[in-house]
């Protein structure tokens, strides 16, 4: 039997969801009266957040368990929970006996549970997948920073041949209006200036209004909009197949809504996005952002990029940069392919060398680190405003994002939180410099 503990530390990997997923189940221990530490060693309960997607996630898992054996040879209580645990369930426990919980991320609603479990004595391992009625049962949002993540929508239907998403967090499910909206003013009572809705496809999330009336996230948007309190509206991450004409108009016409979207391609050839499964194509893709543009000129454009997929070749490589110097990003995320046990793609033939998937990248990063440092040189001089969300790492510096999704760097004494007018007076391929307008 172990001790109950006082005291928990959520480590969280990967995505913004297992960011909202780790910040909430750390609001459901506080509520039970532990208390958060800044380090794991100091933790009588650590709690791994886990990420699937990338390379060796589970091996990483299981390194990461091991580095908690304390001098003495001890261990605090330790519960693997997110999508590692939802893929490898009771197996971890069989492979690392120290671990108490293994939870998955449509159950960790009931940790405290799993927790007392564990602390008479019995392992707890909950990787059921009911349909998203973990948020009813989550505390009320009470302390927040400037920004904030708001889940939406979990699950994904589309079933990319490389992707274990459908597997570790199941079918598209879209999180009840009512819910969402009593959790966005209840970031905003908490101190949230500015929200950003989390799916894994966001904008596939569909619902019905308190009046009865159906409606896809650009309702959901417009309503947000009303909401007293709330500066800004961000979302992510989204698919090319759900991006209706009523939310590329929000973008036109709700002015809380950010000019930033991140819409993954993964790659410029349509081969290889035939065989990834990603039910669009590269002329699409650029007609979506067509419109996107001719509705927000001043968008900035962000995706991701996976090369070296099974059979990719020299052309279908080129298409992709073709296709990234057609768009001009402000940003972009870029991976070397690595197979997922149980996914189509893991079985493919045509296997690129790992030294070839080196080159790609590193010649895709470049030209991205090119683009993303031309769109912040073509912000200087733009008077803009920001939201401060944090201290810099010098005396009287504050750094905020600016609607683009830059970071801003600035000496000012107002507070974080602080809307504020700003010049943008430098810019670099990460972050930009401003001065405070009077």
């Amino acid at each position: 039997m172990n001790a109950p503990p006082r005291s928990f530390h959520v480590k969280s990997f990967g995505c913004q969801m297992n960011a909202y997923d780790g910040t909430r189940m750390a609001e459901m221990l506080e509520a039970e009266g532990l208390t958060a530490t800044a380090e794991p060693g100091e933790a009588d309960l650590v709690v791994l957040n886990t990420c699937h997607i990338r390379e060796r996630a589970a091996e990483k898992v299981y390194s990461d368990i091991g580095r908690l054996k304390r001098a003495d040879g001890s261990t605090p209580m330790i519960a693997v929970a997110g999508c590692v645990a939802q893929a490898e369930g009771a197996e971890i426990p069989r492979r690392a006996p120290t671990v108490d919980i293994v939870v998955g991320p449509q159950a960790y609603h009931r940790l405290p549970a799993m927790v007392a479990q564990a602390s008479a004595g019995t392992r707890a391992i909950d990787t059921d997948m009911p349909a998203l009625s973990k948020f009813a049962q989550l505390p009320v949002r009470r302390r927040q920073g400037p920004s904030a993540f708001l889940t939406v929508q979990e699950g994904c239907d589309k079933f990319c041949t490389y992707c274990v998403v459908p597997y570790t967090r199941g079918a598209e499910i879209s999180r009840p209006w009512g819910q969402v909206m009593d959790e966005a003013r209840a970031l905003v009572d908490a101190g949230a200036r500015e929200i950003t809705l989390l799916g894994q496809n966001v904008n596939a999330w569909t619902g019905t209004d308190a009046r009865g009336a159906p409606g896809g996230l650009d309702a959901l948007i417009v309503a947000l909009d009303r909401l007293p309190g709330l500066e800004r509206i961000r979302y992510t991450t989204s698919h090319p197949n759900d991006m209706t004409q009523g939310l590329i108009d929000a973008h036109r016409d709700v002015e809380k809504l950010m000019p930033f979207l991140h819409l993954p391609v993964q790659a410029g050839s349509d081969r290889i996005l035939r065989a990834m499964n990603r039910s669009h194509s590269r002329d699409s893709y650029l007609r979506i952002l067509d419109r996107v543009r001719a509705a927000r000129p001043d968008i900035a454009v962000s995706g991701d990029f996976i090369v070296g997929f099974p059979g990719e070749t020299d052309t279908d490589f080129e298409a992709t940069l073709d296709l990234v110097r057609q768009v001009g990003h402000a940003q972009a995320y870029s991976f070397k392919y690595s197979p997922r046990p149980g996914t189509p793609a893991a079985s493919m033939d045509g296997a690129v060398p790992e030294h070839v998937m080196d080159t790609r990248l590193h010649a895709l990063q470049a030209l991205i680190w090119e683009q993303a440092t031309a769109f912040n040189a073509a912000t200087v001089g733009r008077a803009t405003r920001i939201l401060i969300e944090r201290d810099g790492r010098k005396p009287g510096q504050r750094i905020g994002k600016s609607p683009w999704l830059q970071s801003v760097h600035l000496e000012t004494d107002a507070p974080v939180g602080a809307m504020l007018d700003v010049r943008i007076v430098s810019a670099g391929p990460n972050s930009v410099g401003g001065v405070a307008l009077i």
